[in-house]
């Protein structure tokens, strides 16, 4: 259920602003509303501290994982301007990741922004090398020992059809060549010849660019390795700093959303109906000035969401999702649960799949006792569904087993009717999960008698898989459905709104139509479980195929046997996680929301309360 919520206002004096919101914080139960208090420069200082302690979490999980450091080239090559003091990323000391966490958070960013510039220099030497390569290594203090006797000494490239003559008084050398460009030197006076392009004289010889590019590249890899060393024994260290300064920006974030009138201050936010006794009894201890009401008609309360126990796994899903009904709607926890788990199970499609899923899960586990059970929970029952459809259809592995036969495996792969049956029980499911939506509306309006319409548009969808199965060849539409269906659009037309509802919403009539029709559509809809489904199925057959039939000696086909088994059904099990993300989640937050009038427009209640995780 939705749990019912009131609004709180809470008054204190000035004085115990920081006193009252720690008892606040303490009893976890309220949802402030906290407005633009970010403006101040408490919250504008604990949030930039927070950011950055996230940042250096994020700087050891990357060098963990190995990911590379990009380039980002911007302004002059700086070995045209080197400093060769102490800010040199190429001589600089690396900074020690050592002392209180603040310290070791800072260090982590400079190592991080060093290794940045050092990539950065890496970059520009690299295309600095591949430009002076063709003007060969030499010694770069001979055309400033020239040019200040005054002999000009100027690099060129021009195209080999350029003729090359210098001018009276000067020479020119040709360094390099290739099908199309020349590379040379002129010395002494006058003008390039026409067509040659002008070269900058390096700063560095090629042979010190190389050792250049050489250095950085090792002091990246000895910055990442640092990094990584950190990330392992650091990692639960960082994660308690960044729980510590999340929760001291909710709190600078909370003071300064206090309003002041003299010496009093105050609050508001919202409560769950069932936590007033609770607060009440706070504020007569703390003496606190309190007011209690119901949530008027223009105010959105955020949405405490308490379903029954066994399906409180789901409020992972939807945290997961970020997604929440608005306080006024319903909530479809208990039938989101139940179909996502079996829309999960057929887009997978393989009981061996769901095996090994459900052994990672429980792996994982293993390995984070910590973590919140929720999502294992949940990964545990979709597991477990997915290996009950693989035995249903008998699909392990993209195999089918003569052994592992089965009434419900014969129907669902009959060699003649196999997809037709498949697509029957998809229809099926789709007419389920739909007309649950619409019964539930009537029996949350009867007896009003909008309640009518909630029976007819059942009619309507009992129609349209009727015309659904007829169109794609599973059964002959039955006459009875015909008067069913009049029956049902009357009972929509009349009763979707009261006399009073035509000025203001009778455009709703005028959509229906369209309603109707799209009704069809989200019936079809539902076949994408039987498609996608089967494609995973017919990949891992052929990946199987592919791999057993090669024409190899055993001994040599063994290896190549098990890399394409491992990368295509990896492959396949990825893809089979994406489509999930896709479909499961439409059919739920879609088709079947629209029916029951869910718009997911809500905010989830977030009580202002310690972390259990910040000692």
């Amino acid at each position: 259920m939705i749990v019912p919520m009131r609004h709180m206002t809470l008054l204190c004096v000035a004085a115990e602003r920081e006193t009252t919101l720690e008892r606040l914080r303490e009893l976890g139960a309220v949802h402030l509303e906290l407005g633009d208090a970010t403006d101040s420069d408490a919250c504008r200082d604990a949030r930039d501290q927070l950011a950055t302690a996230r940042r250096a979490q994020q700087i050891l999980k990357d060098a963990l994982a190995g990911k590379p450091v990009i380039p980002t080239l911007s302004g002059p090559h700086r070995a045209y301007n080197r400093d060769e003091g102490p800010t040199d990323p190429l001589t600089v000391p690396l900074p020690k990741i050592t002392g209180d966490a603040g310290e070791r958070i800072a260090a982590i960013c400079q190592l991080d922004e060093l290794r940045q510039e050092l990539a950065n220099e890496a970059e520009w030497i690299k295309r600095e090398i591949a430009r002076v390569t063709p003007f060969g290594d030499f010694d770069i203090t001979l055309p400033a020992r020239l040019v200040a006797r005054g002999v000009p000494v100027r690099l060129f490239k021009a195209p080999t059809s350029v003729a090359l003559t210098p001018g009276e008084g000067a020479m020119i050398q040709t360094l390099s060549a290739n099908t199309r460009t020349v590379w040379g030197v002129m010395i002494g006076p006058g003008a390039l010849p026409a067509g040659c392009i002008p070269e900058a004289l390096p700063e560095s010889s090629l042979s010190v660019l190389h050792e250049q590019h050489k250095t950085a590249h090792a002091r990246i890899r000895q910055i990442t390795a640092r990094l990584r060393r950190t990330a392992r024994r650091r990692a639960d260290d960082m994660q308690a700093e960044v729980d510590r300064l999340s929760e001291e920006s909710l709190f600078a974030t909370a003071a300064a959303a206090m309003q002041a009138d003299g010496a009093v201050v105050w609050i508001t936010g919202w409560l769950p109906a069932d936590q007033e006794d609770e607060l009440r009894g706070a504020a007569r201890e703390n003496a606190w000035g309190l007011l209690i009401r119901d949530p008027q008609e223009d105010e959105t309360p955020p949405t405490l969401l308490r379903p029954p126990r066994l399906f409180r796994p789901v409020l992972a899903l939807f945290k997961g999702l970020d997604i929440s009904p608005a306080y006024t709607e319903a909530d479809v926890s208990v039938p989101f649960f139940c179909f996502f788990a079996i829309f999960f199970a057929m887009l997978v499609g393989d009981g061996g799949y769901g095996a090994l899923l459900l052994a990672a899960t429980f792996y994982v586990r293993r390995k984070l006792p910590k973590a919140p059970r929720a999502p294992f929970i949940l990964m545990t029952c979709f597991s477990i569904g997915t290996i009950i459809w693989g035995t249903l259809s008998n699909t392990w592995f993209g195999t089918h087993p003569g052994f592992a036969d089965n009434t419900a495996s014969r129907w669902l792969n009959h060699p003649e009717d196999g997809i037709n049956n498949m697509m029957l029980l998809c229809f099926t499911l789709g007419l389920t999960h739909l007309s649950i939506a619409r019964l539930w509306n009537f029996v949350v309006l009867f007896p009003d008698t909008k309640a009518l319409a909630e029976l007819g548009w059942v009619g309507v969808l009992a129609f349209m898989y009727c015309m659904s199965c007829g169109i794609v060849g599973i059964f002959a539409v039955p006459t009875f459905i015909y008067p069913v269906f009049a029956v049902s659009l009357v009972l929509i037309f009349l009763f979707t709104l009261k006399r009073n509802e035509l000025k203001t919403n009778g455009i709703e009539l005028g959509m229906l139509p369209l309603n109707i029709v799209s009704a069809l559509g989200d019936i079809i809809s539902y076949v994408r479980l039987f498609a996608v489904g089967l494609a995973s199925v017919k990949v891992a057959e052929n990946f199987n195929s592919m791999a057993i039939n090669m024409g190899l000696p055993l001994w040599a086909k063994i290896p190549p046997l098990i890399l394409i088994l491992l990368l295509g059904h990896g492959l396949n099990l990825a893809m089979a996680g994406l489509s999930i993300l896709v479909h499961a989640v439409r059919l739920n937050t879609l088709e079947f929301s629209n029916h029951k009038g869910i718009t997911w427009s809500g905010y989830a209640f977030k009580p202002f309360r310690r972390n259990p995780n910040v000692q």
